[in-house]
C-alpha cells in the first residue's frame, strides 16, 4: 500500500461522508461503536457531525462516550440542540454530565435545558429511550440490534433518513417476519403524536379521547424525541390532583406562590429598587423638553396615551415571548426571528391604532399637527415596544436573570423612554406646525 495515498484516502472518505452522511451512517451502524469511533476521531469533526445527526440515537449516543474530547466538543457545538439532547438522553447521567463538562458553557446550558423540560408538558414526562429502526433496515438487522438494546422494550417505532417519525411497528409482526422483508413493508402509520411542549392537561385529555397505551413525541422539525406511556402519564396526573388539594388546604407545594415574608421582600425590593431608577430616567427624558412642553401645554395631555399605548402593545409581546420560553418554543438562536416578527406586528398595529388616534385628537385639538405627530409617534413607540418585548426576556434569560421577574420593569423602561422621546423630539421638530 502507498503511504503517500493515505492523505488522498482521508480527503476521499471525508468527501464521501459529507454528501451521503445518511449512507455512512447505515455502513457505520453496522460496526462495533469503539471501532466507529476510533475510525471517526481521524475525521474533520464537520463530516463526524453530518454522520452521528442520522445514527439512531441509541447507536449514535454510543459512539459519542467514545470519542475524543476534541471531537465531542466540535460535535456537540455543531450538532442542532434537540437531536444533541435526544442522543445525550441515552447515556447515563455520570457520562452525560462528563460530555457536557467538555462542551463549550452556553451549548451545555441549552442541552441542559432541552433535556428538562418544564414539569407539566409531554417531554418532562416521555421516556427518551425509544427504540428506532430505520425504513430502509430489514427485520433481521432490526432484530439483532432490538436484542442488544438495553432495558424493556414496549414498542418499535420507524423513522426515515432525518429522524422523523414515520410509523411504528408492533414487536411480534418484526418477530414474525422474514430475515429480509424490509421495514417499510412492515411499518403502521403512528396512530398520533404530540409536541414535546404539548402540556400535561392536554395530553390527559388526548389519552383520554384516544385510548391510546402509548404515544409518540416529536420536536417542532418532527424528529422522534421519546414515548409517552400511559402509566406516566397516570402517575403525574395523579400528582397533580395531590398537588391542588394541598393548595386548596394551604399547604404550600410551591415555595415561590407561598413564601414567608421576609423572603418575597427580599427578592422584590432590589428590583422595585431598579424600577424606580428607570422611572426617574423617564422624568429625564420629558426633562429634556420642558420648554416644548410649556409652549404647547397639549403634548402634556398626550404623553400617557402614547406610553400606555405602547405599552400594552410591548406586554402583549412580552407575554408571547414569556410562554414560548417556558415551554421551550423558542431559544436564544430564535431571538432575531422573534423580534423581527413582533416588531412588524407593532408597526401593523402601530397604522390601525394611530389612524383612529390621529383622528380622535384632531377632533379634540383642531391642529394636524398635533394628530400627524401622535400618529407616528405611535407606530414608533409600539414597534419598538414589541421588538423590546421580544428581546428583553430572551437576553435577560442568556444572562442568567429570570424573566419573569424582571422583563416588565426593563420594558416599561423602554416603553416610557422611547415614547417619551419620539413624541416629544417630534412635536419639538414639528412646534411651527402645533
Amino acid at each position: 500500500m502507498n503511504p503517500s495515498a493515505e492523505p488522498a484516502r482521508a480527503a476521499l472518505a471525508d468527501h464521501l461522508m459529507a454528501i451521503h452522511p445518511h449512507t455512512a451512517a447505515i455502513v457505520l451502524e453496522r460496526a462495533e461503536p469503539d471501532e466507529v469511533a476510533r475510525w471517526l476521531d481521524t475525521r474533520e469533526p464537520v463530516a463526524t457531525t453530518a454522520v452521528l445527526a442520522r445514527m439512531v440515537p441509541e447507536r449514535a449516543a454510543r459512539v459519542l462516550a467514545m470519542l475524543g474530547d476534541n471531537h465531542v466538543r466540535a460535535v456537540l457545538s455543531t450538532l442542532p440542540a434537540p437531536r444533541a439532547a435526544a442522543v445525550l438522553a441515552w447515556l447515563d447521567p455520570d457520562e452525560r454530565a462528563r460530555l457536557l463538562e467538555l462542551s463549550a458553557e452556553a451549548v451545555a446550558r441549552e442541552l441542559r435545558e432541552l433535556l428538562a423540560y418544564p414539569p407539566n408538558t409531554a417531554g418532562a414526562l416521555m421516556d427518551p429511550r425509544v427504540f428506532t429502526v430505520r425504513e430502509t433496515e430489514t427485520a433481521s438487522a432490526a432484530l439483532e440490534r432490538l436484542r442488544d438494546a438495553p432495558g424493556t422494550t414496549a414498542e418499535v417505532y420507524v423513522v426515515d433518513g432525518e429522524q422523523r417519525l414515520a410509523g411504528a411497528i408492533p414487536i411480534h409482526r418484526l418477530a414474525l417476519a422474514s430475515r429480509d422483508a424490509r421495514i417499510a413493508t412492515l411499518v403502521d402509520p403512528t396512530p398520533g403524536a404530540v409536541s414535546a411542549t404539548v402540556t400535561r392537561e392536554e395530553l390527559v385529555e388526548y389519552l383520554t379521547r384516544t385510548g391510546l397505551p402509548s404515544i409518540a413525541v416529536v420536536g417542532a422539525d418532527g424528529a422522534l424525541l421519546g414515548v409517552l406511556r400511559h402509566a406516566a402519564l397516570v402517575g403525574a396526573a395523579e400528582a397533580e390532583a395531590v398537588m391542588d388539594l394541598q393548595r386548596m388546604v394551604g399547604v404550600s407545594v410551591d415555595e415561590k406562590a407561598l413564601s414567608p415574608i421576609g423572603f418575597a421582600v427580599k427578592k422584590r425590593l432590589p428590583w422595585l429598587n431598579i424600577n424606580l431608577l428607570t422611572a426617574f430616567l423617564a422624568a429625564a427624558v420629558v426633562g429634556l423638553f420642558e420648554n416644548t412642553i410649556a409652549t404647547v401645554s397639549a403634548l402634556a395631555v398626550m404623553l400617557p396615551v402614547v406610553a400606555g399605548q405602547s405599552g400594552n402593545s410591548g406586554a402583549q409581546a412580552l407575554a408571547v415571548t414569556m410562554r414560548g420560553l417556558a415551554l421551550r418554543e423558542v431559544r436564544a438562536s430564535h431571538w432575531r426571528r422573534l423580534a423581527f416578527k413582533e416588531a412588524m406586528v407593532g408597526m401593523i398595529n402601530g397604522f390601525a391604532i394611530a389612524i383612529v388616534a390621529a383622528i380622535g385628537v384632531l377632533v379634540w385639538s383642531g391642529s394636524i399637527g398635533l394628530a400627524l405627530v401622535i400618529a407616528v409617534s405611535m407606530v414608533i413607540a409600539m414597534a419598538a415596544a414589541n421588538f423590546a418585548g421580544a428581546s428583553i426576556p430572551i437576553m435577560l434569560k442568556r444572562f442568567g436573570q429570570d424573566p419573569a421577574q424582571s422583563a416588565s420593569i426593563f420594558l416599561t423602561t423602554v416603553t416610557d423612554i422611547v415614547g417619551f422621546f419620539v413624541f416629544l423630539g417630534l412635536a419639538t421638530l414639528a412646534i411651527e406646525m402645533l
